[in-house]
């Protein structure tokens, strides 16, 4: 009876980090839609939205490593964090300029919709990186996944190319940053958790995106006098963002990268219907069919995923066996032995 009360407490946590997870993601999506939309708040300056979130983001980040010790800093050369940690923090910029100027021409359905092809960047640049394996079943599944993309595509209603594009940018750099993540942390052994990601990687994305902004966004800015910033729609907005970074460590942490997936895609017919039922936004019959097939390519992908982890984690455990095995046989091995070369009284 306590074996079942733990299980059934392990499973509600588990979809409890996954409500949390979903609800802030959701209202972030939706949060930067109607600052940035020219039809709703109208702030269409999406490169200025995002250096907010990044000076909020590395700022209570630096209270919290250096004023209240609540994490401890991770310990990295000046060369290492150049050659690491900037390259990322380059990548990074440009995703979340990119995906946050396509709110300014697109739907949130259709971004969602886009946002399918992520598993197709990730693979194909995991290969070009040499991370990946080529498979001819799994590239046929990317293909799938792009066909129902492209259809979808094909039905939108408010098509924009200059949005489009934005949002492939986007989905790129996303996927190029988390091969980088792998080759250049992971392989080196440094885990960043989210307050110690955004206290290495939010400075520097506030320089590299301050370059673009000093060309594009300030001169229009300083002209527009009669603006005035919202200390309350951007202060609950950066929250929101910073919140659903540590959202992703406690769901990943406490559950699995997969299983963030999975809600992914969850979240992302919520934000479907959303879009949909509250925003009045267009989805035609051919936007759902073309989802649809990459929705099962999607799911396809990550129970492909799902089965090569339960195998890893067999063919450990049966190694781990393996080699305790051995070292019990040598064990037994060396006490004959010396059994045998003991001389008898």
């Amino acid at each position: 009876m306590a074996l079942s009360s733990a299980l059934v407490k392990k499973v509600m946590l588990s979809y409890t980090y996954v409500a949390i997870w979903i609800l802030l993601s959701f209202s972030v999506i939706v949060y930067n839609k109607y600052i940035l939309d020219r039809k709703l708040y109208d702030w269409p300056f999406p490169i200025s939205l995002t250096m907010i979130h990044m000076a909020f983001c590395s700022s209570l980040a630096y209270l919290l490593i250096n004023v209240f010790k609540v994490v401890e800093p991770v310990s990295m050369s000046r060369e290492f964090y150049f050659k690491s940690v900037v390259p990322i923090g380059a990548l990074y910029s440009l995703s979340l300029w990119f995906s946050n100027s396509a709110y300014i021409y697109l739907s949130v359905s259709f971004i969602q919709m886009l946002k399918a092809l992520m598993p197709v960047a990730v693979y194909s640049i995991g290969i070009l990186f040499n991370k990946e394996t080529f498979r001819s079943n799994v590239m046929a599944n990317m293909v799938s996944i792009t066909a129902g993309v492209a259809i979808a595509a094909y039905g939108e209603a408010r098509f924009d190319l200059s949005g489009v594009l934005l949002q492939l940018g986007a989905v790129g750099f996303e996927a190029t940053r988390l091969v980088l993540i792998q080759i250049l942390l992971t392989s080196a052994g440094i885990k960043l958790n989210p307050i110690t990601s955004l206290y290495y990687v939010a400075p520097c994305c506030l320089v590299f995106l301050s370059i673009p902004w000093a060309i594009m966004e300030f001169p229009i800015l300083r002209q527009t006098s009669s603006f005035h910033l919202d200390f309350f729609i951007f202060g609950t907005n950066s929250v929101c963002a910073f919140a659903l970074n540590l959202a992703v460590f406690l769901l990943v942490g406490k559950t699995s990268a997969l299983t963030m997936n999975v809600a992914g895609v969850v979240k992302d017919w919520l934000l479907i219907a959303f879009s949909w039922s509250v925003i009045k936004d267009t989805v035609t019959p051919i936007n759902l069919f073309g989802y649809g097939i990459a929705f099962l390519g999607v799911g396809y992908y990550n129970h492909a995923k799902l089965q090569a982890l339960k195998a890893s984690e067999a063919a450990t455990q049966a190694k781990s066996s393996q080699q305790a095995d051995e070292e019990t046989g040598k064990l037994l091995d060396e006490k004959d032995e010396e059994r045998n070369q003991s001389p008898t009284k």
